[in-house]
């Protein structure tokens, strides 16, 4: 009887060992193709929606973990999540480019008016005798030096437009354009800024 019992557990056993190594491939499988999809997304994902890439690699590294504490079903199910959230990359990727292509088309054309508006008001009050109400020789100063800076600012972010980078050139754009409102405020140009909308 006792040798009947130390068979049957030396086969289940045996069994459960075989088991388990059989989880191994196909968890291993899953990682790999996990480990593919994430690679074919990442070169546009990285420039466009790189939170979303370091969530996807945070879990592909919890699916490998999972396999070398051999718990092969949480890797494989881990593993076959991260194949779908990689594929999903790709898509959110397109969106957040064409997102960034369409703002940048309207901060371009929008800007460089702004900005020539700006300049033709500093030159116009720097000529001028007799300075508005509001405005003081300090404050028209601060603007032609803001001007400068913002001028400068729009060539960083063309600069980075052409280089690829929309989602830099997207911020700059997006800081130019902050800046140059608040130099129209100072110069008393609201209504002017309102007329062009």
């Amino acid at each position: 009887m006792r040798k009947k019992l130390a068979i049957i557990i030396s086969l289940l056993f045996v069994f459960s060992l075989a088991a388990c190594e059989s989880g191994k491939a196909p968890a291993e499988q899953a990682i790999k193709a996990a480990e593919e999809a994430l690679n074919a997304a990442k070169g546009e994902a990285v420039k466009y929606v790189p939170d979303q890439v370091k969530e996807v690699e945070d879990a592909l590294n919890a699916a490998k973990d999972s396999l070398a504490k051999k718990d092969y079903a949480a890797a494989t199910s881990a593993a076959t999540s991260v194949a779908a959230r990689a594929k999903e990359l790709a898509s959110a990727a397109a969106a957040r480019k064409e997102e960034l292509t369409k703002g940048w088309a309207e901060l371009s054309g929008e800007l460089p008016q702004m900005l020539d508006s700006i300049k033709s008001r500093v030159e116009s009050l720097s000529k001028s005798k007799k300075l508005p109400a509001n405005l003081d020789k300090e404050k028209l100063e601060g603007a032609k030096s803001g001007l400068a800076e913002v001028t400068a600012k729009w060539d960083e972010a063309n600069s980075a437009f052409k280089a690829g980078n929309l989602a830099d050139a997207h911020t700059k754009a997006m800081a130019v354009k902050e800046k140059a409102s608040e130099i129209m405020a100072t110069l008393e140009m609201q209504t002017q800024q309102a007329a062009q909308k």
